[in-house]
């Protein structure tokens, strides 16, 4: 009886785990359907991202889909940042290998600043070259 009681934790840890991983997997299944729309998407546990043409949506994943989808263009963009722990990331080539608080963060013309959080450095790295670029094609 001692035996089975303390295999109990393990069972639970088990338990927990694979609902864990379920949970985690309808999530992607939900970004997936979503990012079917756009042309370039990202995913991950802070935010999805999606791009069509000159517009950028972008909210949080839950196992039913992204909620709190914001959208906005390319073309309202006065300039985009990647902030590491709260500082602008100056040069693009260097930056830090890692931080807790990493987002993109877009000053608009006519809006309040729009911040696109990333588990990331390599990823939103990646993600401010691209529309960097695309930014540029765009004014």
């Amino acid at each position: 009886m001692e035996r089975g009681l303390m295999w109990l934790p393990l069972l639970a840890l088990f338990i927990g785990l694979a609902w864990a991983g379920w949970n985690e997997y309808r999530k992607l299944e939900a970004y997936r359907v979503w990012a079917e729309q756009f042309a370039k998407a990202k995913y991950d546990i802070y935010a999805v991202l999606g791009q069509q043409e000159d517009c950028l949506t972008w909210g949080k994943p839950t196992r039913s889909g992204p909620v709190n989808l914001q959208t906005f263009s390319l073309k309202n963009v006065q300039s985009l940042r990647l902030l590491v722990n709260g500082a602008v990331v100056e040069d693009l080539e260097s930056p830090p290998n890692s931080g807790k608080a990493i987002a993109l963060e877009f000053l608009l013309k006519d809006a309040a600043p729009v911040q696109v959080p990333f588990t990331e450095v390599p990823l939103a790295t990646k993600w401010a070259k691209y529309l960097q670029q695309e930014l540029q094609r765009f004014l």
